[in-house]
């Protein structure tokens, strides 16, 4: 893709994964469990346990005062307040041991256990052996801020993306939806509120509030951050995705596209949710893109609380 303003050498298109700090590219992924038109991985209740004695506050945290931490933000800013309805930190890990977090937002559903993310923070793709990578120690902690989870730390019991996404090389349908444990008999739709979704595209361009939880040196993932900025949607014979010139680092993957956003309320409409960045040799963002959602995404959507 290009960029709307010019790049410095060596710029490169990158899914915004926090891994130990950097974005980084991995190769497109296998179908691991086909369900119908999504491909659903289920957590067995044993690994559910697993990922919550394995992120401790103190490894989620682990991040921060790292120096080769991407530099720090200069349009996106530290969010003025409590974290808005839903939005969260999401951590994982990739096999064979890689710590990595994105951001997620909890939606409407059925269940009132479901969360909203990218595509490529729980499809691992391949690594340069072709081996597939798996996501395991998926947790997800709504409200995330400087260590602490003031509405629980939920396990995922399982996570979807729509067939149609080919992994994380690709732009196309990049989403991925989670279903969440409830904790202590309380769902995370109960706890933590939401924010509402719309498959109807607005025009561009449009004015956007983004959020996420970038892990740069700015706040290193503790610490959520916005922009506001307008979007442009940008159509080709591949794809069609938004993009702004929010510089928000890897981390803020996953992070939701909000239009008609009210600060007041800290609500407003998903729209899109950061897919990728063009970033330079130094680790600065120059952009981000957001997948347009499609049929098969709202698909996925309208059934993820039945997992």
């Amino acid at each position: 893709m290009n960029s709307t303003k010019p790049r410095r050498a060596f710029s490169r298109i990158v899914a915004l994964l926090a891994v130990a700090g950097t974005a980084v590219v991995v190769g497109a992924a296998p179908a691991t469990a086909a369900d119908g038109d999504q491909v659903v991985t289920r957590v067995s209740a044993a690994e559910r346990a697993a990922a919550l004695a394995h992120w401790t506050p103190e490894r989620m945290r682990q991040w921060v005062g790292d120096d080769s931490l991407p530099p720090a933000e200069k349009i996106g800013q530290v969010w003025a307040g409590p974290v808005p309805a839903g939005v969260g930190r999401l951590f994982f890990t990739a096999e064979p041991g890689v710590d990595e977090s994105c951001t997620a937002t909890v939606v409407p559903s059925a269940s009132k256990d479901v969360a909203l993310t990218a595509g490529h923070c729980v499809n691992g793709g391949l690594d340069r052996f072709d081996n597939p990578i798996r996501i395991v120690n998926v947790v997800f902690v709504p409200g995330y801020d400087h260590g602490k989870a003031p509405h629980g730390v939920f396990p995922v019991r399982a996570f979807a993306w729509s067939a149609t996404y080919s992994g994380p090389t690709s732009g196309t349908d990049d989403d991925a939806v989670l279903a969440l444990d409830p904790v202590g008999g309380r769902h995370v739709a109960d706890v933590a509120g939401t924010q509402d979704v719309s498959f109807d595209r607005p025009p561009s361009p449009v004015d956007t509030t983004i959020l996420g939880y970038p892990v740069s040196q700015l706040a290193g993932g503790e610490a959520l951050l916005s922009c506001a900025r307008p979007a442009t949607l940008e159509v080709n014979s591949v794809t069609s995705a938004w993009r702004t010139d929010c510089d928000l680092a890897g981390g803020s993957s996953g992070g939701p596209w909000l239009r008609g956003f009210d600060a007041a309320s800290g609500r407003g409409e998903i729209f899109g949710v950061t897919s990728r960045g063009t970033m330079t040799e130094d680790g600065v963002t120059q952009d981000l893109t957001s997948a347009a959602f499609t049929d098969a995404v709202k698909n996925l959507y309208e059934q993820a609380g039945k997992l």
